[in-house]
């Protein structure tokens, strides 16, 4: 082991400065990637070495990686280079680690998004002297790479991110989905597939509840039909998994001889719903892997005059509050005639929110029209939706392909952690606070 990891040492080192040192294409693609990257919230020397490294695998020089541009370059590399090589240009990626043991040589790392854990060794012989100053319970955002079929190593340099609380970790968490899309579940295929096929099914459940793959109703009438829906969805799951929600409580216990904790418990994990409502209406299977995220219309759209609910079986759901006003700028004689019409198409191609999915919908109410609007809206005379809308929604940093949305299920261990985050904010609220203190409390994002 220790022969394989030094090898994968130098022949790491030989791949960063093949990229540093590279001119033309590659160095442009480099400069794109680490530019699109510089948004986040932190961007020192540990994230512009973390981005580097993923580069080496994630870049695109017309249709080959920097790791293969490399192999191309170096025909003396030995059969166990080119092995190395190719599982981590396969089987690398990045997550967010807890250190759950310290070994002389290496850690044991959770990967907090999947529950997984891997034996893990340093990246240099310089980080191995480093790693005494890491603790039990620190979090790593980092990226790993294979070594062999069950040891791994440290890619590039970790982030190190300190013991976090609940409510912190939860947060840590979001961030990653946010930035990080790509690498969520990643060394879990089966949950990835479990949550997509979870958006499938709400997508489902939603057009059977409303009739219809969109609805347009009154903020407060709209919250209340989503939380009748949320309860139809839990009492589907509930006959699913062969539990009689007619039943009371206790006589469920009765009946399983087991406990009413362990019922609660179980009744949470199938179905997702508050952990409060549980005894109201049991909901629930204990072998979930998966758990269905409660769905509430947002406050800001609740007093609304009007909100529509839009549900795709990929793109998931959007609630908007001004879709029949850019439906009915569509339909006017004269769009121009519309107040604010102009402001409200600039606003859907800023709003991150607005997905291409959107777009793709309201092109088919009336192409010719949209096309008008964007043309005035851009002040591009000669622009036409059947060639131009997709270069337009990546200009606007839309992606054309959908990414897992936020009514997908999350693993259970994930929904335990947000609930439980989620209550100790809720239990710090409620006491007093000291006037001459700053409070900070859990933000999701």
């Amino acid at each position: 082991m220790e022969d394989i990891l030094t090898q994968a040492w130098t022949l790491k080192q030989n791949l960063i400065d093949f990229v540093l040192d590279a001119e033309g294409e590659l160095a442009v693609a480099l400069e794109a990637y680490a530019a699109a990257r510089s948004s986040r919230e932190r961007y020192d020397i540990a994230q512009q070495n973390q981005v580097i490294d993923s580069f080496t695998v994630e870049g695109k020089i017309g249709e080959k990686s920097p790791i293969e541009l490399f192999v191309e370059s170096q025909p003396d590399l030995s059969d166990t280079d080119r092995k190395l090589l190719e599982h981590w240009r396969l089987r690398s990626f990045t997550g967010l680690f807890e250190i759950v043991q310290i070994f002389p040589d290496s850690w044991e790392l959770m990967n907090w998004l999947t529950a997984k854990h891997y034996t893990v060794k340093p990246n240099s012989a310089n980080f191995q002297q480093e790693m005494s100053r890491f603790k039990l319970g620190e979090i790593l955002l980092t990226r790993i790479a294979p070594l062999t079929e069950d040891s791994w190593m440290l890619s590039g340099p970790p982030i190190p991110m300190g013991k976090l609380g609940k409510p912190k970790l939860a947060v840590a968490i979001g961030n990653f989905k946010q930035n990080y899309k790509n690498y969520l579940y990643a060394d879990a295929p089966e949950l990835l597939e479990l949550a997509w096929q979870s958006v499938e099914n709400y997508h489902h459940d939603f057009t059977e509840f409303f009739g219809s793959d969109e609805v347009t109703l009154p903020g407060y009438q709209l919250n209340k039909k989503i939380a009748e829906f949320q309860e139809t969805i839990a009492k589907k799951r509930l006959a699913g998994a062969g539990i009689d929600e007619t039943k009371s409580l206790d006589k469920i216990v009765e009946d399983a001889g087991v406990g009413a904790e362990e019922i609660k418990a179980a009744a949470v994990a199938a179905s997702g719903a508050d952990p409060a409502a549980v005894e109201v209406l049991l909901e629930g299977n204990a072998n979930a892997k998966m758990v269905m995220p409660k769905v509430e219309l947002p406050d800001r759209f609740k007093k609304a005059e009007q909100v529509t609910a839009l549900s795709h079986p990929r793109w998931g759901q959007v609630f908007l509050p001004d879709y029949t006003q850019f439906t009915a700028m569509l339909a006017a004689e004269d769009w121009q005639s519309i107040p604010g019409a102009q402001k409200l198409a600039r606003n859907y191609l800023e709003d991150p929110a607005i997905n291409v999915w959107i777009w793709q919908r309201l092109a088919k109410i009336d192409r010719a029209t949209l096309s008008q609007i964007l043309q005035a809206v851009l002040q591009r005379a000669d622009f036409q939706i059947d060639r131009d809308l997709d270069s337009l929604l990546q200009e606007f940093h839309k992606p054309l392909e959908p990414e897992l949305p936020e009514i997908a299920s999350v693993p259970l261990h994930l929904h335990d952690l947000f609930q439980e985050a989620l209550g100790e904010v809720q239990k710090s609220k409620s006491k007093p606070q000291d006037k001459n203190k700053s409070s900070k409390g859990f933000k999701s994002r």
